[in-house]
């Protein structure tokens, strides 16, 4: 069976890796839209989109399986406190449009969303499961809980969602590219050592994404991340060490001293339960696919 992607969102650091990726696999071929090629809050605009591509596949062969990989995202969490209506439309109502088009279409859709739909407050642990109680802190968080409901909802039997965390990748710009660029500008540099997550990988998660895509787990709700934790400092210094600088130049520092519009969870780390059990690979720890994203991409994250 060829598989044949949509992606909403492209030029984004997920979709280019996503769409890189699909070039190497046999039996694949995708689609990047970006905004100017689907208005993804329009409904006649995604329904004609969604319907247009399951027909021209179908009329093709009838092996072809369209799965619409949704990485189309309103990301900038302290922005969404004071335009959650934007936010929403992108995080929440474009999902759910997706949702249905793709239902009426025979589509599977896979959306992706984040460890900010938990609180966050189990700091220590263990890892939130994905049938773990729900509670975002932040209007961002809020938006993207309210896309998954809508994708659950509306596309019962094939309607994925994909929870990740701290990511990174070679396309636009990320924490990665800023860690970099301070230790080139400054002698010393302090990160957040109290707020622990998973720093993912994009070009990880995009392989992820396309072994969903092509296995038959049953559609629902998972967590797809690096292993292991760590927190903003930690990462930074594994950032250092990876550009060959001294990791001891990273001072701590706390969420206290760096006030932010949006809340942010002390503890993100997403079990990966759901994830095993469906048979699905298994994802690198984090500081392992770090390295492997330097040797990649490694001109990418140093500063010019």
């Amino acid at each position: 069976m060829a598989l044949a992607l949509l992606v909403p969102g492209a030029g984004g650091q997920l979709s280019t890796d996503l769409l890189d990726l699909v070039r190497t696999e046999r039996n694949a071929f995708a689609r990047g839209l970006t905004i100017e090629d689907l208005d993804v809050t329009d409904p006649f605009a995604v329904k004609d989109m969604v319907g247009t591509w399951a027909k021209l596949l179908r009329d093709d062969s009838p092996d072809h399986q369209l799965v619409v990989v949704n990485a189309a995202a309103y990301t900038a969490v302290d922005r969404a406190e004071s335009d959650e209506d934007t936010a929403y439309a992108v995080n929440a109502t474009a999902p759910a449009l997706l949702a249905q088009a793709c239902r009426a279409a025979g589509a599977r859709l896979i959306h992706v969303s984040t460890d900010y739909v938990f609180p966050g407050d189990r700091v220590g642990g263990p890892p939130y499961d994905v049938d773990d109680p729900t509670g975002p802190t932040n209007a961002y968080g809020r938006t993207k809980l309210a896309g998954e409901q809508a994708v659950r909802e509306l596309h019962p039997d094939g309607g994925y969602v994909v929870r990740t965390a701290w990511l990174y990748g070679a396309g636009g710009a990320n924490i990665v590219k800023t860690m970099a660029r301070l230790e080139k500008e400054r002698d010393t540099v302090a990160f957040v050592d109290d707020q622990r997550g998973s720093p993912t990988w994009s070009r990880d998660l995009a392989a992820g994404l396309i072994a969903l895509a092509r296995s038959e787990a049953p559609a629902g709700t998972y967590h797809c991340t690096n292993g292991g934790e760590t927190t903003w400092r930690g990462l930074a210094q594994a950032v250092f060490e990876e550009l060959g600088a001294d990791p001891a130049r990273v001072l701590p520092t706390t969420s206290d001293a760096y006030p932010t519009p949006a809340s942010r969870p002390a503890y993100s780390v997403l079990s990966s339960r759901a994830w095993d059990q469906a048979g699905l690979p298994p994802r690198q720890g984090w500081r392992e696919a770090l390295a492997e994203a330097f040797a990649t991409d490694g001109d990418s994250f140093r500063p010019s």
